[in-house]
């Protein structure tokens, strides 16, 4: 009998052993999982994310003057306490048609790099998002222009809805002038 209790008290801690190890795996599987915030806005009807981190404010649409010679999509700059921001028409940069600007419309302002900011007309901003890196898929090559598809970080589906991630450094270095010397 001393034997069976024996064997019987082995079996039972491999198995502690094995749930311990099982918990161990699954918090460090959990401790890997990495998150990314997304500012979400749509433009013509599809919603799409910008990396939160670089987003400084969202001013609701006002009056932006034009700048003659600027790129097709530049709709021109406006004044922000002081500072000159230059306002981007998504809709152009992604080839869709122009609309007018209603009350949902809004200019997401973004900084570029340390002393730039960059103004993004879009249709209506949504909300801020928590997705894991892990579910952002790469970004598809079924996209007819390549216009839109070099901007194309990743797609990730949320609540049931495509967002498509938006590399906001080649969106806006495509459109801006080199200024290395």
């Amino acid at each position: 009998m001393g034997l069976e209790a024996a064997a019987e008290q082995l079996r039972m801690m491999e198995a502690v052993n094995q749930r311990q190890d099982e918990e161990r795996k699954r918090k460090t599987q959990q401790e890997e999982v990495i998150y990314h915030q997304w500012a979400t806005f749509r433009v013509d009807n599809e919603r799409f994310g910008i990396d939160v981190m670089r987003v400084k404010e969202v001013l609701r649409y006002s009056d932006i003057t034009p700048v003659p010679g600027s790129d097709h999509s530049i709709l021109g700059i406006l004044n922000l306490r002081g500072n000159v921001v230059t306002v981007i028409d998504t809709r152009t940069l992604f080839q869709l048609s122009r609309v007018e600007a209603d009350d949902s419309t809004r200019v997401i302002v973004v900084e570029l790099n340390e002393n730039e900011v960059i103004g993004l007309v879009v249709d209506a901003v949504d909300e801020v998002i928590n997705l894991p890196q892990s579910e952002v898929d790469r970004a598809p090559s079924a996209v007819n222009e390549e216009s839109t598809r070099r901007y194309v970080q990743g797609v990730c589906y949320h609540n049931k809805v495509l967002i498509i991630l938006l590399d906001l450094a080649k969106m806006l270095v495509s459109i801006t002038p080199d200024t290395d010397d």
